[in-house]
């Protein structure tokens, strides 16, 4: 199927802005680290029910095991962790304008890694969709001036590099022979509990989320769709799509998150869009065109 890998990036795109409105919504009520756990844990659940019902095969050598084990640590253990705390440290938007070099680092890992390359037209279709991107994100309107440390930095270029390296090491995987994206997805979340709930057990932030969610049946009930948008579908068509195109020009078309969520925003909490945030918009989708195009 023509563009199989570039549509499967826009669905993930897709799922992701629509998991990124519920699990803030969740947050609020249940805290981020709850949240977090929960989702890995709910959505961990839905793919092991569907390769059961639909007998998926799940016969994989040791390397692609490891390779999509060391993805799922990269870029849902450490990623997210790293995403999380800049958000808190330096707010939202600048965060996810130093996660707009994501996909840059994804192509770049690519290439030295895997031996990927972009042709000319895929170069340009990139730069543009994150310069859509970056105007979008650098509209301070959207968001109170928030104080600027080397630490929140750090922690968002740990996190763009994270989710790239995460890529890259899934490719790997789907490079040595056929995996089903779901099987992927669920060795990657399973690998990435390994390394959280412990952490999680030892420090006590994780210690009675039963009492939490059954004290707050709403915040479960977010947790849980936010788990089939983000984790369950989100992540199986981000493999579907590094499985089917390049992992640089995927990861661009991933990166539109911010883009799609901007008429959710205005429809859902009614916030009034700035001209800035639409020529960003405008400029991305041209970008996302390109890289269809080329």
């Amino acid at each position: 199927m023509p563009f199989l890998g570039e549509l499967s990036a826009l669905l993930t795109a897709c799922f992701w802005s629509g998991s990124a409105l519920v699990f803030a919504s969740a947050t609020k009520r249940a805290g981020s680290f709850d949240v977090n756990i929960t989702r890995l844990i709910l959505a961990t659940v839905y793919l092991v029910l569907l390769i059961v019902v639909l007998q998926l095969n799940i016969h994989l050598s040791g390397s692609q095991i490891l390779n999509l084990a060391i993805s799922g640590v990269i870029g849902l253990s450490l990623g997210d962790t790293f995403l999380f705390r800049a958000f808190q440290e330096i707010g939202a938007r600048v965060t996810m304008l130093i996660m707009s070099l994501a996909p840059a680092i994804a192509a770049m890992l690519a290439y030295f890694v895997l031996g990927e390359t972009i042709p000319m037209m895929g170069i340009i279709g990139i730069a543009i969709t994150v310069a859509g991107i970056g105007i979008v994100v650098l509209d301070r309107r959207t968001e109170q001036a928030t104080i600027i440390t080397t630490l929140g930095l750090a922690l968002a270029l740990l996190a763009a590099v994270g989710q790239g390296a995460g890529l890259v090491f899934a490719k790997m995987a789907f490079q040595e022979g056929d995996v089903n994206g779901f099987v992927a997805t669920a060795i990657r979340i399973v690998a990435s509990l390994v390394v959280l709930l412990p952490v999680a057990v030892m420090t006590k932030r994780y210690a009675s989320p039963w009492k939490l969610f059954r004290d707050d049946r709403t915040a479960f009930k977010l947790t849980a769709l936010g788990s089939v948008l983000g984790p369950f579908l989100g992540i199986s068509f981000s493999l579907f799509a590094i499985e089917h195109t390049k992992v640089g020009i995927a990861a661009t078309i991933m990166a539109i998150v911010p883009i799609l969520m901007l008429p959710l925003v205005r429809y859902i909490y009614k916030e009034r869009l700035t001209w800035r945030a639409i020529v960003g918009a405008v400029v991305a989708v041209a970008g996302v065109g390109v890289l269809f195009l080329r």
